[in-house]
């Protein structure tokens, strides 16, 4: 007899599903802990600005409501903040959505896309759940995208390359040069994919922006998030700047009414709010310096990052860090989720969170005999 589930596509039975941090309320449950610090998906720490905050409020009472399915306030403010057309812009349930939305248009089954390894896993799931094939190519000795190998790596089979940049979970950025090399190099047909969910939070001089390229290169494809810097991963809104033919493509096949009318309001006042953007960037800076001088005053090893997460070489199994840091109160990202296995990856939180993180980290590596 055959089964319901004959039908499902070898890509979906041979992935593992996305492993997501588990939440601050099971954390909680589970040990009995009053106080927990999350630093596991790299969150912004002080949350929306006060005046999305607000408009959350006043707009709670019209969810009765469909959203605007074309997002046209958002993509206005957008519109204006990049002087763009609104033709380059696409509107995206969160990041992920849009690289499902992707992966859906361009792959069958068995073509490729090239990715880093590590790096954003979502691609390779996206891909595989469509019968494509992701092509990994490692970090170099600095833990950075090799870009001339990822250029070696480009097939006929190859639809799309991923530059996550800064690099999740990794932190480290290609700069202007290299992606505007490699962006040249890449053939017309295969769409240059650059992931900048941590754009706000860079602090390198030299770093790639690419929105003036886009009208010279129809097959560049920026993508930036509200889930990080703008402090609204909860309200799932990302968006995309890109060719308009395949924009136009893209809200072929996607949701209707994609975006809850409250995340698009919301993203219109966050868009607006600059004095709390440069907040959580001060802050972020500050709490990446804080933590740089206690590894190194710990002997650790740590990736300079231009992101809101630091990765550390704890020189400890990552899953036994993450267990029993767990356990008092810190959630983290294990690195062996990466293929790191002595490296941890922590959100950088408020000054609080990051000195209760670091007494709980200094406890486990003293009983530990590291100290």
């Amino acid at each position: 007899m055959n089964s319901l589930f004959d039908g499902v596509s070898e890509g979906v039975k041979n992935m593992k599903r996305y492993q997501a941090g588990k939440s601050i309320e099971e954390v909680k449950r589970e040990f009995g802990l009053e106080k927990i610090v999350k630093l596991a998906s790299n969150e912004n720490p002080l949350g929306p600005a006060p005046e999305v905050i607000e408009t959350i409020k006043k707009e709670a009472a019209n969810v009765y409501l469909y959203p605007d399915s074309d997002s046209r306030i958002l993509k206005e403010s957008l519109s204006k903040h990049y002087s763009l057309p609104l033709e380059n812009i696409f509107i995206g349930n969160g990041s992920d959505e849009i690289l499902d939305l992707l992966m859906t248009l361009l792959l069958n089954e068995g073509d490729q896309i090239v990715q880093g390894d590590p790096s954003f896993i979502k691609y390779e799931l996206a891909a595989r759940s469509r019968g494509g094939e992701s092509i990994k190519i490692d970090l170099d000795e600095n833990h950075r995208l090799q870009p001339e190998k990822m250029l070696e790596a480009i097939t006929d089979q190859t639809r799309a390359i991923f530059i996550c940049n800064p690099n999740n979970p990794t932190g480290t950025v290609l700069e202007k040069n290299e992606i505007e090399a490699l962006l040249k190099k890449v053939p017309e047909e295969v769409l240059f994919v650059v992931d900048q969910a941590y754009y706000e939070y860079m602090t390198a001089e030299e770093y790639f922006d690419g929105i003036e390229l886009l009208e010279q290169y129809p097959n560049l494809f920026l993508m930036r998030t509200f889930s990080k810097a703008y402090g609204m991963a909860g309200l799932r809104v990302g968006y995309a700047l890109g060719n308009p033919r395949l924009v136009d493509y893209l809200n072929r096949i996607r949701g209707p009414f994609n975006v809850n009318r409250i995340a698009q309001l919301a993203a219109v006042t966050a868009l607006e709010a600059d004095d709390h953007l440069q907040k959580c960037y001060r802050l972020n800076k500050k709490g990446k310096e804080y933590l740089y001088q206690e590894f190194s005053e710990l002997g650790l090893e740590y990736i300079e990052t231009q992101s809101n997460f630091v990765m550390v070489d704890t020189g400890m199994s990552a899953e036994k860090v993450f267990k029993e840091l767990q356990q008092k109160g810190v959630i983290i990202r294990p690195g062996h989720q990466f293929a790191m296995e002595s490296w941890i990856r922590v959100t950088i939180g408020t000054q609080e969170e990051n000195e209760f993180f670091m007494e709980n980290l200094k406890s486990l590596l003293k009983g530990e005999d590291k100290l």
